[in-house]
């Protein structure tokens, strides 16, 4: 299959430069993954709760419980979505490799915030929203330049790298939190901010490959910058500026800019949104990228994700641990299917093809989850800790086969939803427009995250 997608691709081109701009860039991935692997099992971990106030006593109820968790909780989505609507201008005025930079900059200072607060509920909010800031913006750079530097028979293996590292701060979040369970006193911060910090060193790791990384030919072509643009084409290749396979990409290039200058519509940002709204192929483009993060978003995948120990809880298993370490489980499975679709699917099977298994196979498992939750009473992880109720045999098989269809949704989502949302906007808009139209998207998709997350927190259950 490799063999195939890659047939007209020099070997050349598969190079140590190539695999570090892929790095540096896919693993901006792991922000929105650190974060929403750690929170959903931060607000679970006792020191938080005390510290932050997240148990119903007699003078809290369980609203007002349910409203504080659900705030820090969708907190840094709210910051993703002014996030990702600057993030274009990022891109656009200073290039993909300076952005990348200020965000991380953005990020750690978030972090620094919210690790500092010490029982400040507000400062956990500000810190929390900061952090988003950052977040958000790595959604719309590092599609875009995955999809600009790699060849075009590895572009949807280089976007979904992204996705896949995801994943991969998802697990480590949830295992990291699993950890400091076990070996962190349940009266400590430290039990909770040990995790946190990863944020810190994932964002100085990314600024460090930054400057080993190079931008992208197109944003340089798009700049004028034409022989620097060529220049950098041809390191990334690993071949001569004269050589066929570069003078082809470049003249491609070449001719999508000098199309889009010819459908300009005026400077400054109103010509921008007038082409993206006011030209058909785009109008379309970017109401089949909002559909897509609608019906991605609420198809359920990203509640289970940030409140999987409550419904490892809700699903019969006892105590704190045995659910954070499902919940763990729950990374490796999601982080194993998202790079076996990126390196093994979604260039071979085709976008549609992996968005219709993808989309089935969460379909069956949401569709068994819900019948099981309304037709078995649910034990809270109070309830079952203390022994108060149990669930009869029967109920204990159908509450593992929930468990397991828990599992077989991560790998739906990652074969489906998951990918596609990232590769839409990468792919589907031309170049002048690219930024703006992803962070329109993106601000769209975090909208609807942070909606999401405070619908279900707002339940009472969480």
């Amino acid at each position: 299959m490799f063999k195939k997608a890659l047939a007209d691709t020099p070997r050349e081109a598969l190079n140590l430069r190539l695999l570090l701009a892929v790095v540096c860039f896919g693993l901006m991935g792991a922000a929105r993954g650190l974060d929403e692997g750690l929170i959903g099992t931060t607000v679970a971990q006792k020191s938080f709760m005390t510290e932050y106030c997240l148990s119903v006593t007699g003078t809290r109820t369980a609203a007002e419980v349910a409203q504080r968790k659900g705030n820090i909780t969708a907190m840094v989505q709210i910051g993703s979505v002014a996030g990702s609507l600057i993030a274009f201008v990022f891109a656009d005025q200073v290039g993909r490799l300076w952005a990348t930079r200020e965000l991380c900059a953005v990020w750690i200072v978030g972090v620094i915030v919210y690790i500092t607060s010490g029982g400040n509920y507000g400062q956990v909010l500000a810190g929390r929203f900061v952090m988003g800031l950052g977040i958000g913006q790595t959604t719309v750079i590092a599609p875009a330049y995955l999809s600009e530097v790699a060849p075009r028979g590895m572009r949807g293996l280089c976007v979904c790298i992204f996705s896949g590292c995801v994943y991969h701060g998802i697990m480590l979040g949830y295992f990291a939190n699993y950890g400091t369970s076990l070996h962190v006193s349940t009266h400590s911060a430290k039990q909770w901010i040990y995790p946190t910090s990863m944020h810190i060193i994932f964002a100085g790791l990314i600024i460090i490959l930054s400057f080993v990384a190079f931008e992208s030919p197109r944003y340089l072509m798009k700049a004028g910058k034409i022989e620097q643009g060529a220049a950098t084409m041809a390191k990334l290749r690993g071949l001569s500026v004269d050589h066929p396979y570069v003078r082809a990409e470049m003249i491609d290039i070449n001719d999508q800019l000098e199309r889009e200058q010819e459908a300009t519509m005026g400077a400054g940002i109103l010509g921008p949104l007038k082409e993206l709204f006011f030209i058909g192929r785009n109008r379309y483009a970017i109401v089949l990228g909002l559909m897509c993060q609608l019906l991605g978003q609420w198809s359920g995948a990203n509640s289970i994700t940030i409140y999987a120990p409550q419904y490892f809880a809700l699903l019969g298993l006892k105590g704190s641990q045995e659910t954070l370490l499902a919940t763990g489980v729950f990374g490796v499975v999601k982080l194993v299917a998202a790079l076996t679709c990126a390196f093994f699917l979604v260039d071979f099977i085709g976008r549609k093809r992996a968005l219709y298994v993808g989309i089935t196979l969460q379909f069956i498992s949401m569709f068994y989850i819900a019948v099981f939750l309304a037709t078995v009473p649910a034990i809270s992880s109070t309830a079952a800790a203390s022994g108060k109720e149990v669930l009869t045999a029967a109920q204990q098989h159908a509450a593992t086969g929930a468990i397991v269809f828990i599992y077989i949704s991560g790998v739906g989502w990652a074969l489906g939803w998951n990918s596609i949302q990232y590769l839409i906007g990468a792919e589907i808009f031309p170049l002048r427009i690219r930024s703006l139209g992803t962070s329109i998207i993106m601000c769209f998709h975090f909208i609807n995250q942070a909606s999401q997350s405070r619908s279900f927190s707002a339940r009472g259950k969480y």
